[in-house]
C-alpha cells in the first residue's frame, strides 16, 4: 500500500542529502545524480563534498554541521537561491560507536544524541517552513530520515546509538501524521548492516552485510512504491521486525543466545 506520493522520475528533481560525504549518503548522491536529479550534498567534510562535485557535474556542495542550526538555514537558502524548491531531503548524518553500560561514556552518548537526533530537529527548523510553503502551493516535497534497525528494540553494544535511532523513527511517524494530509511525503529508513565507515569498527560478525550502493538502490525502489518504512536487506530486517513482537522475557533470552552477551 502506497502511503506517500511515489517518487519515480528523478530527472530535474532537486535532492538535498544531509550527511553525504561517505556511506549511504554518498552512494545515494551518486545514484540520484546518475538518474538525472539535481543533487545537493552536505556534510562537515568540505573536501569530500568538493571531490563529489568535481566528479558529478551540475551537483552542488553545501558544507555544514548539523549541530549548527544557522549553518542549516544558510545552506537551505543557498539551495533555494539556485534551484527554487526541494523535492526530496534525506537526513543521513550519523554517529556510531559501540557502547555497553560497563564502558558508559557520557560525552560520546551525548554526541550520538546531538548528531543522530537533535541534528534532525535542527534540519526541521530550516526545512519545514519551505516544505509547508510548497504544500500550500500544491508543489509537494518529501522528507526521509535514515534511522536503523537498532532503533527497533534494545540491542547489546547499542547503548548510545539505539535510543537515538528509536527517537528518529518516532519523529518520522509523528511527522507523517502531520504532513501527509498536506500532500507531503515522509519516510523512515531502517537499514540493517551496511559496509560504511560507521560500521567498519565493529568487532563482531555482521549478518547480511550489504554495500552502500545496494542500500541506495533499495531506497530508490521503495520511494518509487510510496512506502513509509524502508528496510533492507529484508532477509535480515524481517527477522528483526519479528523480534519486535516478542514478550520482553522471550526477547531478552533470544538476543542473549544469539549474541552471547
Amino acid at each position: 500500500m502506497a502511503l506517500n506520493p511515489p517518487l519515480r522520475e528523478w530527472q530535474g528533481k532537486t535532492v538535498w542529502l544531509v550527511g553525504a560525504s561517505s556511506g549511504i549518503g554518498r552512494a545515494l548522491a551518486e545514484t540520484l545524480h546518475a538518474a538525472g536529479a539535481k543533487v545537493v550534498v552536505s556534510a562537515r567534510n568540505a573536501a569530500l563534498l568538493d571531490e563529489f562535485v568535481q566528479q558529478h557535474p551540475g551537483s552542488m556542495a553545501l558544507p555544514l554541521d548539523v549541530q549548527d542550526v544557522a549553518s542549516l538555514h544558510s545552506a537551505l537558502a543557498a539551495l533555494l537561491a539556485r534551484h527554487g524548491r526541494i523535492d526530496l531531503c534525506v537526513y543521513c548524518a550519523g554517529h556510531y560507536q559501540a557502547m555497553r553500560a560497563q564502558q558508559f561514556n557520557l560525552a560520546d552518548a551525548l554526541l550520538h544524541l546531538q548528531i543522530n537526533y537533535v541534528g534532525a530537529l535542527n534540519l526541521l527548523d530550516a526545512l519545514l517552513p519551505q516544505l509547508l510553503r510548497q504544500a500550500e502551493a500544491g508543489q509537494g516535497g518529501h522528507l526521509s530520515l535514515v534511522s536503523s534497525v537498532a532503533g527497533y528494540r534494545g540491542l547489546p553494544k547499542s547503548l548510545a546509538y539505539g535510543p537515538t535511532k528509536a527517537a528518529l523513527t518516532h519523529l518520522a511517524e509523528t511527522l507523517y501524521l502531520d504532513l501527509a494530509p498536506l500532500g507531503l511525503g515522509v519516510s523512515v529508513v531502517h537499514p540493517g548492516f551496511v559496509a560504511t565507515p560507521l560500521t567498519a569498527g565493529n568487532d563482531f560478525s555482521m549478518p547480511a552485510l550489504i554495500s552502500p550502493v545496494q542500500a541506495a538502490q533499495a531506497m530508490l525502489g521503495d520511494w518509487a512504491k510510496g512506502r513509509f518504512e524502508i528496510h533492507f536487506p529484508r532477509r535480515f530486517t524481517l527477522w528483526m521486525k519479528l523480534l519486535r513482537q516478542l514478550s520482553y522475557g522471550l526477547y531478552f533470552r533470544v538476543v542473549r543466545r544469539a549474541t552471547g552477551l
